[in-house]
C-alpha cells in the first residue's frame, strides 16, 4: 500500500483565493505564520507531496496536512487562528488599570507615586509598572512649572507681542528686554574633581557666598546680540541707566520696540517721563504671568547653564568679568533666537489647561 503523504493531492483553487493567497506571499508586512500557512496552500494545489512541501518549507507533514485540510473546509478563513488561542496575559487587567488609574491620584500623604510604591500596592514587580506606564506615556516622577494668566487683557497684549515676532516692523529694531537679578558669587569650598572618562562632573555641595550683581540685557530680535549693563542694584534709576544705554548702543533715526514684563520698575513715573521725551521708544508689555514670551529669558537661561550655575567665583569682580567675556564671544558671534510657535495653537493650549483646573 503507498504512503498518502507522498502522493500529490492537487486540489482546485479559485482564482481570487489564489490572488489572495499570493498577496500575503509577497506582502512584506504579512507575519510569517500567515506566509507559511499561503504557502502550504499554494503547493498543496499545484499536486506537491506532503512530505515534498514539509521539506521545502522546513516543518512535518503533520502541519502540511493540517493547513491543507483547514483551508479546504473553511477557505481563507481556516487559516487564521482560532480566537483564544496565543499567549494569555500576564498581568489581571484589573491589576493593569489600577496601574494606570492610580498614577493620577497620589496615595494618602503622598504627592506621588513611585514605581516600587505602585508594585508594591498590586503586587507585582517594579518593571511591570515601569513597562506600564512607559507604553501610556506616564512619568508621575517629572514636573513642569506653569501658570496660567489672569490678565484681563491678556489676548491684547499676547497678540502685539506675538506680533512684534512674526511681522517685525520695518526700520526698526525689536529688542527683548528684561533684568536678570541675584546672580551669585558662589565659591565651592573645594576645586572640583578632574573630569574624565567615567568620571562626572563633581562639585562640593557647600559655598561661601560673596554677593550679587544684576544684568541688564536688551536682546536684539533679528540679530541676536546682546545690549547689556551689570548694576548692584535694579530698581528705576538703574533701568533708566540701562535705556539711555540702549538710547546709545543703537543706531540713530530707528525705531525702537521695546518687549518687557510688567515690573514696577518699567513703569516707574520717572521712566514715563523719560520715555515721553524719546518717542523712538515704544513699550510692549508681556501679559501678567506671562514673562516666557519674552525671548530674553531664553538667553537668560544659556547664560545660567554656561557660566554661572556651574561656576565657583572668589569674587563679585570675577563673576562680572566671566559675565562680560561671554556676551563679548557670543555677540561676535551671535545666535538668534526664532519664534516659531503658531499663536492660536498657544491659545488653544492655554484654554485646554484653564479647563483640567479643578474649579
Amino acid at each position: 500500500m503507498r504512503d498518502m503523504s507522498t502522493v500529490g493531492v492537487g486540489f482546485p483553487l479559485g482564482e481570487d483565493d489564489r490572488k489572495a493567497l499570493q498577496q500575503v506571499v509577497g506582502r512584506k508586512t504579512s507575519e510569517q505564520r500567515s506566509v507559511l500557512r499561503a504557502r502550504i496552500v499554494l503547493l498543496s494545489a499545484e499536486g506537491e507531496t506532503d512530505l515534498d512541501i514539509a521539506g521545502q518549507l522546513g516543518v512535518n507533514r503533520h502541519t502540511v496536512r493540517l493547513w491543507r485540510q483547514r483551508f479546504r473546509d473553511q477557505g481563507l478563513a481556516g487559516l487564521a487562528d482560532a480566537p483564544g488561542r496565543g499567549r494569555k496575559p500576564y498581568l489581571d487587567p484589573a491589576a493593569k488599570q489600577a496601574i494606570l488609574s492610580g498614577a493620577v491620584q497620589p496615595p494618602a500623604h503622598r504627592t506621588r507615586w513611585s514605581c516600587r510604591s505602585m508594585a508594591r500596592s498590586q503586587k507585582v514587580s517594579p518593571s511591570t509598572v515601569q513597562r506600564i506606564w512607559s507604553s501610556n506615556d506616564i512619568q508621575p516622577h517629572l514636573t513642569r512649572t506653569f501658570k496660567i494668566s489672569n490678565d484681563a487683557h491678556f489676548e491684547e497684549k499676547f497678540w502685539d507681542v506675538i506680533g512684534l515676532y512674526m511681522n517685525p516692523p520695518d526700520k526698526a529694531l525689536v529688542l527683548c528686554c528684561d533684568e536678570k537679578s541675584q546672580c551669585q558669587a558662589l565659591e565651592r569650598t573645594q576645586p572640583a574633581l578632574p573630569l574624565g572618562v567615567g568620571h562626572i562632573r563633581t562639585a562640593t555641595h557647600d559655598y561661601i557666598r560673596h554677593g550679587t550683581v544684576t544684568l541688564f540685557a536688551a536682546l536684539n530680535y533679528l540679530e541676536g546680540k546682546v545690549v547689556s549693563m551689570l548694576a548692584d542694584k535694579h530698581r528705576h534709576q538703574e533701568w533708566l541707566k540701562f535705556l539711555k544705554r540702549i538710547d546709545r548702543e543703537t543706531p540713530k533715526g530707528i525705531e525702537l520696540h521695546l518687549i518687557a514684563d510688567n515690573y514696577a520698575t518699567h513703569k516707574h513715573p520717572e521712566v514715563q517721563k523719560w520715555l515721553a521725551k524719546h518717542r523712538r521708544f515704544h513699550m510692549h508689555f508681556t501679559p501678567t504671568s506671562a514673562s516666557w514670551m519674552n525671548l530674553v529669558e531664553r538667553f537668560f537661561r544659556d547664560l545660567t547653564e554656561d557660566v554661572v550655575r556651574e561656576g565657583s567665583f572668589r569674587h563679585v569682580k570675577e563673576l562680572c568679568d566671566e559675565i562680560m567675556a561671554y556676551l563679548a564671544e557670543r555677540n561676535a558671534h551671535p545666535t538668534r533666537y526664532t519664534w516659531n510657535a503658531k499663536g492660536e495653537e498657544i491659545l488653544r493650549k492655554i484654554q485646554r489647561a484653564k479647563e483640567a483646573l479643578p474649579v
